[in-house]
This record gives C-alpha cells, sequence and structure tokens, in this order.
C-alpha cells in the first residue's frame, strides 16, 4: 500500500485590499481580492485571478485562473469558472495554452450554480440561477438557461 501525498488548502500568497473577509475553510492562491471583497467558505479561487472592490463571492464557488471579475459584482452559491473548453476533445493536459480567459463587467449579478464558460459579460448583467454561459454577452441584461439566452433587458 502507498502513502498519500496530503495537500492542504489554506490562504497562499494573495493580495487584499482594505476590508476583505475570507470565511474558512476557503484555497486561495496567488490571487488579488480588491477592497471590500467577501468570500465565503469552500470557495477555490486560483492564481492570476483578479476580484474587484466590493464583490461578494458565496459558498461553493470555483474561480479558476485566468478569471478576471469586476467590481460590486455578486457571485451566487455554486458557480463554477471553466477556462478548458475541451477544443481538442479532452483536457488540455499540460497544455495551458489551450485555456481561455473570462472577463465579469462591473455590477454582474451570478445566480447559484451557474456555470461560466471563457466567456465576456457585459457590466450590469444577471446571470439566471442554474445558467450555463457558453457565448460572450455585449449588452446588459437577464439571461438564464442552458445555453444562456437573453430573458429580459435591463
Amino acid at each position: 500500500m502507498g502513502t498519500p501525498t496530503v495537500l492542504r488548502s489554506g490562504i497562499v500568497d494573495v493580495v487584499c485590499g482594505e476590508g476583505v473577509r475570507i470565511v474558512e475553510p476557503a484555497n486561495l492562491y496567488g490571487c488579488t481580492l480588491g477592497d471590500g471583497v467577501f468570500v465565503g467558505p469552500f470557495v477555490e479561487i486560483q492564481r492570476g485571478v483578479t476580484i474587484g472592490a466590493g464583490t461578494r463571492i458565496q459558498s461553493h464557488a470555483f474561480v479558476c485562473e485566468l478569471v478576471t471579475v469586476g467590481r460590486d459584482c455578486f457571485i451566487g452559491h455554486g458557480v463554477m469558472f471553466v477556462n478548458d473548453l475541451f477544443t481538442h476533445g479532452g483536457p488540455a493536459r499540460g497544455c495551458r495554452d489551450l485555456w481561455r480567459p473570462t472577463e465579469i463587467g462591473d455590477n454582474v449579478s451570478i445566480g447559484s450554480n451557474a456555470t461560466i464558460l471563457a466567456v465576456r459579460i457585459a457590466p450590469r448583467t444577471v446571470i439566471g440561477a442554474g445558467a450555463v454561459v457558453t457565448k460572450d454577452i455585449d449588452r446588459p441584461g437577464v439571461y438564464a438557461g442552458n445555453p444562456a439566452r437573453l430573458v429580459r433587458e435591463l
């Protein structure tokens, strides 16, 4: 029988603005959090991610590398960001060049359990709970469904 390698979650090499609150357990490393950011429990934020001031990230969210979130956003419970689109039929094992960035504008609200692929989302947009965003969203509005579609303009 082998001996497992145990990796511990934690908060490592995080650049924080004033008034940042992080509820443990959380796994944050190599990211930047603006003033007044709130991070709920069981959240992972990976290396190189930037979270804008005043943004709230609720529990069980996963924010992968190459994601930028604007100011005053709301990321609901269980939201998943995806940077690997399986462009070659499977995971981009060892080939980070295949990963794509995600940009979330200011004042965006993303409902619980939404999945956000490598896209750009316009400021002042609402993404409904459980939505799957597969394409860029260029104009503010309420988007819902799988794939996410414009439900109502704002």
